[in-house]
Formats: structure tokens, sequence, C-alpha cells
């Protein structure tokens, strides 16, 4: 679908058809799954990020992204130095040969980080290899790519870390290699507050180490995933390698459904109030027990948005287990209406839009209306906030024109923002001398990918690509944030900072990646013409 619409009902239209879905669910009922038995240690892909590491002196001075570049995108390294020569050189890396030569541009003295900086761009070189740049007085880059595809690979295994996370199911070595494991945490769970209440939550993923599961932070993932599906659903395959990979249903869709099913089983049959989260603790020093934690009103109204999100868009896959979901969504919308002074009123709006989107009942679309008719303006640096507002723009269902027109000048205008923001920087992101705001870099990608993808604006993608760039290597550390990545990893420095270790912040990057892939999609697509 293309995207060229500027009006402003033209923008709303564009909305609703790229994010809509299918039509209102019907009632079916669905049957349990299997459950593995076996123990073992498990695996983490959880961490929680500390960034307090000192930059060694010996960094290359060239700065590069550490895994490369597309043939037909942007190409632009960083020199460091206050005294440069000229000109730089692009060297094959097989052959040794020089086989591009490059002004250098001075840009500046960057005050965050103390240096003075110059661009090398080498965008008109398109031919496929592996490379490095060099030039005298600094030496050279480290190793990067030239190709068609350079970021595939990474999109896999970004979505394959949740995979990786899973608990309470057996992990082959054929598909997860050296995070295979048997099933973990399979026994039954007791209420923290009531030890002679059982329950069986297994299934779901870790989010940290000690294999806690958690109702907000996977609601919180599980948005930012849809949302990439939402806008970006042709580049998802059936091919990532998990064990539901060739069932004719998308793997990212398979992977969430993974984690609804887990959220299923957190909430409370009778009122519909969530439980918000299960913890392991060790039992005898050989052995655990596992507690589930207490209803807390997030996990309730976050567990009402969040699958009335997914069944909305997994009824064409599965109507009888999307209307489950949906069912068990508004009852815990229900719950938490009772107790309104408990809940966020951010949380409580998002909730309200995405049961809106998939039921059309007016209840849901007074409360949004409500929200979006307050006096204070929206803050669409808040996650549900800005989840609310995408959806309501997306529905369906009937809108308040005015309302959308407040919704898409705030989504252009903080988009311009960000954007001058990361093209005035040196390193042309945000990102502080510490490196440690990649989650905060990482939402901003996501509301500029979306506004991208309404109006299609060349300048944000290049935006989106630095970012990119910026996570692969192209800073001031010469860090490579992603598993497997680049010359310098993160693991080499502190094996808690890597970005697909977090759940929430693994699907942010995925949004951030699936933007990119299919901007690359449609050049050569455009290409090919």
């Amino acid at each position: 679908m293309k995207k060229k619409y500027f009006s402003r009902i033209a923008l709303i239209s564009v909305c609703a058809v790229l994010l809509s879905g299918c039509s209102e669910l019907e009632n079916f009922s669905t049957s349990g799954n299997g459950q593995q038995t076996q123990e073992e240690e498990l695996v983490s892909l959880g961490l929680t990020p500390e960034f307090n590491y000192e930059v060694p002196l010996n960094l290359p001075n060239i700065i590069v992204d550490q895994v490369g570049y597309a043939v037909n995108s942007n190409k632009i390294a960083i020199f460091r130095g206050e005294i440069l020569p000229d000109t730089y050189e692009l060297v094959d890396a097989e052959t040794e040969e020089i086989v591009y030569t490059g002004s250098i541009k001075e840009k500046g003295y960057n005050e965050i980080t103390g240096e003075n900086i110059s661009y090398g761009d080498f965008t008109d070189f398109e031919v496929p290899g592996t490379y490095y740049l060099q030039t005298e007085m600094i030496g050279q880059s480290y190793s990067f790519v030239i190709s068609e595809d350079p970021y595939g690979p990474l999109f896999d295994s970004a979505l394959k870390q949740y995979y990786y996370s899973r608990c309470g199911l057996t992990l082959s070595t054929e598909l997860a290699g050296s995070a295979a494991h048997n099933a973990c945490h399979t026994k039954t769970a007791e209420l923290k507050d009531d030890t002679t209440v059982q329950m069986d939550v297994s299934g779901g993923w870790h989010i940290d180490e000690n294999g806690t599961r958690n109702v907000t932070e996977g609601c919180q993932a599980v948005n930012n995933l849809l949302l990439a599906y939402e806008l970006f659903g042709d580049i998802f395959t059936d091919e990532v390698g998990i064990p539901e990979s060739g069932n004719g249903i998308p793997d990212l869709m398979d992977e969430v459904k993974y984690e609804a099913s887990w959220l299923l089983k957190m909430q409370d049959a009778t009122s519909g109030a969530v439980y918000s989260s299960v913890s392991a603790i060790e039992d005898s020093g050989t052995s655990y027990r596992l507690y589930v934690e207490a209803v807390t009103m997030d996990a309730t109204i976050q567990f009402a948005a969040t699958m009335a999100k997914f069944s909305y868009l997994y009824q064409s896959y599965d109507r009888e287990f999307a209307t489950v979901c949906l069912k068990a969504a508004d009852r815990a919308y229900r719950y938490a209406e009772q107790y309104l002074n408990d809940v966020v009123p951010e949380e409580y709006f998002h909730a309200a839009a995405e049961l809106y989107r998939a039921t059309g009942a007016v209840q849901y679309r007074e409360a949004v209306h409500q929200y979006l008719s307050g006096e204070e303006a929206l803050n669409l640096d808040n996650d549900y906030v800005f989840w609310g507002s995408i959806v309501y723009l997306s529905t369906k269902q009937q809108v308040d024109v005015n309302l959308c027109e407040t919704v898409i000048t705030k989504l252009l205008a903080d988009a311009e923002e960000i954007s001058y923001d990361s093209k005035k920087s040196k390193y042309l992101t945000e990102g502080n001398e510490a490196q440690d705001n990649n989650c905060e870099l990482l939402r901003k990608m996501v509301r500029l990918a979306v506004v991208d993808h309404i109006i299609t604006n060349h300048e944000y993608m290049m935006v989106l690509e630095n970012h990119l760039h910026y996570f692969l290597g192209r800073n001031a550390a010469c860090i490579s944030y992603l598993d497997n990545a680049g010359s310098r990893n993160y693991i080499m420095v502190d094996a808690r900072m890597g970005i697909m270790k977090q759940i929430d912040h693994d699907a942010e990057l995925i949004v951030l990646l699936s933007a990119i892939q299919d901007n690359l999609r449609t050049i050569e697509e455009s290409n090919m013409e």
C-alpha cells in the first residue's frame, strides 16, 4: 500500500487502511495445550543492563557500522581527530585493493564526547563485498559488508530471542543451539498470599536470569511486536526456525501466541483480575518453588489492552483462540472499572482504544473520546498514550475527525523534533556520553517509524538507519549492542548491555529493523520495475 497522502482526512484514511484488521469476533471455545515436564536450569535472556565501563584508549578513530550497509542506502563513516587528511580509502578486505577514495568533511567539535568529528560519505559505492576504511594518521576501521540484505540475519535473530526465553518448553539443540535446555518451571505454583491456592502458570517468556515472568513487561513487548506486524506485516516470514515454523502463520504471531497463552493463565477465572508475575525461589538448594504474585491494577488493565489487540490481529489465523482472548480482555477491563481510582488514566485509555477497535462497543468509544478530549496536551512519549492513539487512528469503527486531527498533528510535530535533534548531533543520534540511553533512543525510533510509514519521509528513514548504525557500533565506544554482531560486541565489554537480552527493548528494536527492512525491500522492488 502506498503512503503519499498529505491532507488531514487522507492521513487518517491511510492509518486506518494500514493498521486495521478483519471483522468482529464470534464466540467459540478452545482447548489447552499439553505441557513439558522435564526440569533443568534455565537459560536466561532478560538481564538488567548497567553501563559503568570505561572506553579503552585503543579504539579505532574511523567508526563504522560493524555489520555493514545496504547497497542502496546511505553509507557514512565517522572520523575523529583534530588533525585529519583530506581523503580516505575504501579497501577490499579480501584482496587488500583500494576500490574507492572519498573526501573527509569536517563537522565540528562534539561537546558530548569531547571529540573533533568529521564524516566520510561513500553512498555512491554500491559493489557488494567486505571492506574496511583507512587513512593516514589515524589508521583503519573495523571491517564491514556492503550487501543487498545486511540486516536480515539480525532481524531473524531479534525475533528468535523470544523463542530462547520461552519457559516451560524444551528447546532443542537443532533449533536453539547453545541456548537449548529442557523444560523449566513446570511445577504447580502457589499464590504467594495464600499458598493453599495452586495454579498452573507454565509458559510465557523469562524476563531475567531467575526465570521471572511478568505480565506488564510481557504486555509491553507484545504491544510493540504487534505494532511491527501491523505496519510491516509482509516482511514477517514463517521460516525463522521455531517449532511452529512452516505452519502457515508468521512466526512472530506464533511467538506472541505463546506469551498470550501464558497471560490467560494469569487471569482469575472468577473476577477477571490479573496476577502480576511469577517468581521462582530456591527450596532446600536442590529444587524450587513457584509463587504467583498478587493481583495489580497495572497488570489487569494492561492485560485487557494487549489481549484485545492480539485477538483483533490473530482472528484471521485462529478465530476460536482469538475469541477466548477477547473475552478475557473484556473481563479484565470490567474488573478494572470497579477500581478506577487505582487505574492509571493512560493505561485505561489504551485498553479502551484496543477494545473499541476490536468490538465497536459504545462504552469503549466514550472512554477514548473522554481522554482525547481532555484539557492536557497528548503526551505521545508515554507508551500507553502512543499505542492508544495509533489504534484509534487505525480503527474501522466510527471516529471523531477532529480528535484524529489532534493526534496526527501531535505525531507529526514529535517526529519533526526527533528528526531535527538527531540530525544536529555529531553522531547523528541523541546518544549520550555514557551511551546508557539506548532505551530512550529505541522508543523515539518507534514513533518515527510509525510516522514515516504514514507519510514516507526520506529524512526520517535516514534517521532510522542512523540509529541502527549507532546500535551496531557507529558510536563513541565502538560497541555493537546486538547479539553476535560486530567486531567489538557488547559481550566483550559488559554482558548486561545487550538490547536483545531485554524483551521489551528487543521488541522496539524489531520495530526499527522492520521499518528499515521494509524500506530496503521497497527500493529493491522499485529498481526492478
